[in-house]
């Protein structure tokens, strides 16, 4: 008795080939990992300028690494339809049921399309592809509709993508169609196909894992290491879908034990402040103004070998004022988002691993700077000027103990509205002098700009008064440095203004236009300048390494605060003696920058190293070859353990 006839091959031209079930099922999972590989490409050639140091051969192996992940996310997005399609339903081949799978394939499929499509912008802003954290953040956003449009509307070459590549899947997907295998006997079909489900259920846990042997690991993020030199092009290999679904209810923190005892830990690191009592007090007002995309590139003061000596950068009053101030010309930001600003600069927490807003440990006690002022008498207010509750600043004001916070509706003008975020950044400076002037002294303030973002519009009467340089964000920066002059002018007429300590930086980096503006580093490079206009010590140029979780000890430490112990992760940059580094976290491994080195370690493995003093563009690793960087990971590995495990223990006010 024969079992097996031959499978059925006659060309339909309306519906495509018909082929073995199985067969089609395997071609319509490979057409994803086509169209992944083909986004892939894409992304490099929508951010080509990020990643400097990609050839043509490291592209080739960024596209063979990148099978893993794009396997992966593959099998997760497709394994219900892979299922239906499998099981042995007796209408199985229906057309009606035929059409429900395509549907299913379809829009899963689509939303993994979707994802990938806006990376190919969104990395832009962010330098990293987008994770489930981002859906969270996105939730204290309060114009998000409005939001959306105006991204659809400016990058509509980005859904036209979108929309064609899912069209095409929808073509590739009907080019052949399935034909039930027929055997004589009607049992053993339903046989064959538990086996082929069984089989398929096998294959898709190596797969999504990432590899078939007991002792492999899930693949994640960090994975993909492997195939780059640095952590930046991870991005490269990865594809958003799988980041997606890879942090999707993942744990925020990883508890460390890296030194056993406290005492071996404490000695490499210790995050926690003993204020000097002898200090001297100057109980001066600070004003914290956090600029919104302002990356260290756009500053010709901290550029001047630039262009051969000619570059004039687009902040021409904050260049004026650097000339008076205390600069640090090796800045770095602790994270990407806007959402991450405010912890760093505010309460010395850095945005390891997750935005501490958004974590499942948001709801720790902090000792930030408002709190501890207030032990020194001070009034403080936080001010923003997007509609009250964006992105839960008001949220983390209140955790941090503001006095007052004033947005939107405190400033009760919609007139100045933008139309997109908020107020216009001069007439909301200009409100928050005035604001300032009704304060009692001593006060501590902070100012969280929004002019110098998407969609890169200035007031009308603007239009054409700023330089547009070579991105479309450089004239939205003209208008915020105008508005600080404008702001600067008024309140140096103010009783207050001389008893200042003025602290400008920026939230965190923006794209740049430069190929030193695309390393790894230098991605989170930012301004920091200290000016009080009172004291003639602030004054110069500093070279050391800097960041935004320095400025909570720093600025404490230069008004004599003398009350209770604190902890701060970052460094009192006044202190001559401090060991300073930068601490960054960046595609599943922290980066830490010490002294000539950086590194890149995922919490159990070193990814890569570089000699900043020898290779400022990070173009060898010398994981292998140079082992002197090893004496910078006691550093590193204490940082993450005191950080991680005071989040996981809500030790961040402890000063054990």
């Amino acid at each position: 008795m024969r079992i097996f006839t031959q499978v059925n091959m006659t060309l339909n031209h309306k519906t495509g080939k018909t082929y073995n079930e199985y067969i089609v099922l395997i071609y319509r999972l490979l057409l994803i990992m086509l169209f992944y590989s083909a986004f892939r490409i894409v992304f490099y050639l929508f951010n080509a300028s990020a990643f400097p140091n990609v050839d043509f051969s490291s592209f080739m192996t960024v596209l063979k690494g990148g099978l893993m992940f794009d396997l992966s996310a593959m099998l997760y997005l497709n394994g219900l339809y892979a299922l239906l399609y499998i099981i042995p339903l007796p209408f199985k081949f229906s057309k009606t049921y035929q059409y429900f799978l395509k549907t299913i394939y379809l829009l899963i499929n689509g939303v993994g399309f979707a994802l990938n499509s806006i990376d190919l912008i969104y990395y832009q802003f962010i330098q990293k592809r987008t994770t489930y954290n981002v859906i969270n953040i996105l939730e204290n956003e309060t114009n998000m509709t409005k939001l959306w449009g105006q991204f659809i509307i400016d990058y509509w070459y980005v859904a036209l993508i979108f929309i064609v590549s899912v069209w095409l899947l929808s073509i590739s997907y009907s080019a052949l169609r399935p034909t039930r295998i027929k055997f004589s006997n009607r049992w053993i079909y339903p046989a064959v196909s538990i086996v082929a489900l069984a089989l398929f259920s096998g294959f898709s846990v190596i797969g999504m894992r990432g590899g078939y042997k007991h002792s492999t690991r899930p693949i994640n993020m960090a994975n993909a290491g492997k195939y780059v030199n640095t952590p930046d092009e991870m991005a490269l290999v990865l594809n958003t879908p799988f980041c997606v679904i890879r942090t999707w209810g993942k744990k925020n923190f990883t508890a460390y034990k890296f030194f056993e005892t406290e005492e071996a830990l404490q000695s490499n690191y210790h995050p926690v402040y003993v204020p000097d009592s002898s200090a001297v007090q100057r109980k001066k007002n600070v004003v914290i103004f956090i600029l919104e995309s302002f990356s260290r590139e756009l500053f010709g003061s901290m550029n001047k070998d630039l262009d051969n000596g000619n570059y004039k950068g687009y902040t021409p009053f904050l260049d004026s004022l650097a000339q008076h101030s205390l600069i640090f010309n090796h800045a770095y930001a602790n994270g990407r988002k806007s959402i991450d600003a405010m912890p760093s600069v505010l309460a010395s927490i850095p945005a390891l691993v997750l935005p501490y807003v958004v974590s499942e440990y948001s709801s720790n006690q902090i000792n930030a700077l408002p709190y501890l002022l207030k032990k020194e008498g001070y009034q403080t207010a936080f001010f923003h000027g997007a509609p009250n509750g964006s992105m839960g600043f008001d949220s983390f004001a209140n955790v941090a103990k503001f006095d007052d916070y004033k947005g939107m509706t405190e400033f009760n003008n919609d007139d100045e509205f933008d139309g997109m975020w908020g107020i216009w950044d001069e007439p909301f400076f200009q409100f928050y002098a005035d604001e300032m002037n009704k304060m009692q002294e001593p006060f501590m303030t902070s100012l969280f700009s929004l002019s110098s973002h998407h969609p890169f519009k200035v007031p009308e009467q603007y239009t054409d008064v700023f330089p547009k340089g070579t991105l479309p964000l450089h004239q939205c920066v003209g208008y915020t440095d105008n508005a600080l002059r404008q702001f600067f002018n008024k309140a140096k007429e103010m009783p207050w203004y001389e008893n200042t300590l003025f602290v400008i930086t920026a939230d965190h980096s923006s794209r740049g236009h430069y190929d030193f503006s695309h390393i790894s580093t230098n991605k989170f490079q930012i301004p920091l300048i200290f000016f009080s206009p009172g004291d003639s010590t602030l004054r110069g140029i500093d070279e050391r390494v800097a960041q935004q979780i320095d400025i909570m000890p720093t600025v404490l430490n230069y008004i004599g605060y003398d009350q209770e112990p604190y902890v701060a992760f970052g460094n009192n940059l006044l202190n001559e003696d401090s060991n300073r580094f930068a601490i960054n976290y960046i595609n599943d491994s922290y980066q830490l920058l010490h002294d000539d080195y950086v590194i890149h370690f995922d919490g159990q493995n070193i990814i890569s190293a570089f000699n900043t003093d020898k290779d400022s563009m990070l173009t060898t690793n010398i994981k292998d070859t140079d082992q002197e960087y090893l004496n910078h990971l006691p550093l590193m590995k204490s940082i993450i353990q005191q950080y991680n495990n005071r989040m996981i223990e809500d030790r961040l006010t402890v000063v054990e």
